[in-house]
């Protein structure tokens, strides 16, 4: 009989709307040690909100993302590889022509998630952290095409919510001026907390009063890393460090005022940034601060963990 706590190498690749990432790690029960992971920016959902239309650019960009990210899975004797998509896919008219072309270049399955496996999954992602596991938690993930929210203990999860306001999407509908404008600015707030508000404070204020204690409220998801290495300044990725971040609501709305004053040509120097995602942060780092406001959050931890690592251990 295998034992659970005997590690297993397995990969994810995660083909969201913004990117297409990939996870390898050593998992054994609820225990998740990284091996490697990368990142292809390849905008699927680029367009898409037009015409809910994948465009064959953007599914041959991912496709060939998702080809490499395979090779290299293997190449690292990952013993499974799986391979999900998200919001973009979720919603495109033409998911099947993303799946043909990924199993084309790769040889996998492509699996789309539902919204609410997709916010139970970055739960129990976050809760992989041992500091974390065994605690009432409550997860924000902010993706290009969705937000999702959680709330749960343990393994146990009370609320899930998967709601369309994603960076990507936020950004293609407002298409701000640049520099954005003030008016860009507040009708971006509006957006945010008109989703946040209508789609699931009440409910999920209804499932946090079932917790047995005040919940920790943590981000997910590749703005909220980003957002805490450029608070900390960094030029690498680190994970201690970037888990050290914890925003207050002052913090997220000084952010927020900072970024959308400057010109993506000034945001793409700003230290721990990478320049491809400048024009995204913005409106990423909005949803964030308008989290933290509609749901009264006080303190919002970061954490690198979410979706791929909850893919891992389920």
């Amino acid at each position: 009989m295998t034992n659970p706590r005997t590690p297993h190498r397995r990969a994810v690749i995660d083909v969201g709307t913004n990117s297409v990432k990939l996870l390898v790690a050593d998992v054994s029960f609820d225990s998740v040690e990284p091996v490697c992971e990368f990142a292809s920016q390849t905008r699927l959902g680029s367009q898409l909100y037009s015409g809910m239309t994948l465009s064959k650019a953007a599914i041959t960009r991912t496709a060939k993302a998702a080809a490499a990210f395979a090779s290299k899975a293997r190449e690292l004797d990952a013993g499974e590889v799986r391979i999900i998509a998200t919001s973009a896919a979720r919603e495109a008219s033409n998911a099947d022509a993303l799946a043909a072309a990924i199993r084309n270049s790769t040889g996998l399955e492509l699996t789309i998630l539902e919204g609410h496996t997709e916010a139970a999954l970055a739960f129990y992602g976050v809760a992989t952290d041992p500091r974390s596991q065994g605690k009432p938690l409550m997860v924000i993930d902010v993706g290009g095409g969705s937000t999702q929210v959680t709330a749960g203990y343990a393994t146990t999860v009370l609320f899930t919510k998967s709601l369309q306001l994603g960076a990507v999407r936020l950004l293609e509908t407002l298409n701000p001026t640049d520099p954005p404008a003030q008016a860009d600015l507040e009708r971006c707030r509006s957006m945010i907390h008109s989703v946040l508000s209508t789609g699931c404070k009440e409910e999920l204020s209804k499932a946090l009063a079932g917790l047995p204690a005040n919940p920790e409220s943590f981000a997910s998801g590749g703005t909220a890393s980003v957002l805490a290495a450029m608070h900390l300044r960094l030029t690498s990725f680190d994970r201690h460090q970037i888990e050290s971040v914890e925003f207050s609501p002052t913090d997220l709305t000084q952010w927020v005022e900072r970024l959308w004053k400057l010109p993506i040509k000034d945001r793409r120097l700003i230290p721990g940034l990478p320049p491809e995602r400048a024009d995204v942060i913005i409106t990423g780092v909005a949803i964030l601060a308008g989290a933290a406001d509609v749901f009264g959050i006080n303190k919002l931890r970061v954490s690198t963990r979410g979706l791929r690592f909850g893919a891992l251990v389920r």
